[in-house]
C-alpha cells in the first residue's frame, strides 16, 4: 500500500463584477482561468486585455453548437 503522499491546492479569489447577475462580487479560481461567482453561481472565464473582465462559459450538449438564448432571432 502507498504511503501517503502530501499535495497542495492552490486557489484564488477575487473581487469582480459577474455579467450574470451584473453584482460586485468574490470569485472563486476553479482552473487556471476559469471562476465560479460566489452570488449567483455562474461559471466565469477571464479574460486580460488591458483590463480583466470575466464573460460566461457558454457550454453545449455533445454535437451541438453553443449559443445564448439572447443571440436568436426571435420569430
Amino acid at each position: 500500500m502507498p504511503k501517503n503522499k502530501k499535495f497542495t491546492i492552490k486557489t484564488e479569489v477575487v473581487n469582480g463584477k459577474c455579467p450574470t447577475c451584473d453584482e460586485f462580487t468574490t470569485m472563486v479560481n476553479i482552473d487556471v482561468v476559469f471562476f465560479r461567482c460566489m452570488n449567483c453561481g455562474a461559471d466565469l472565464e477571464q479574460h486580460v486585455n488591458g483590463k480583466i473582465t470575466y464573460l460566461p462559459v457558454i457550454t453545449a450538449p455533445k454535437g451541438a453548437k453553443p449559443f445564448v438564448k439572447e443571440w436568436l432571432d426571435e420569430e
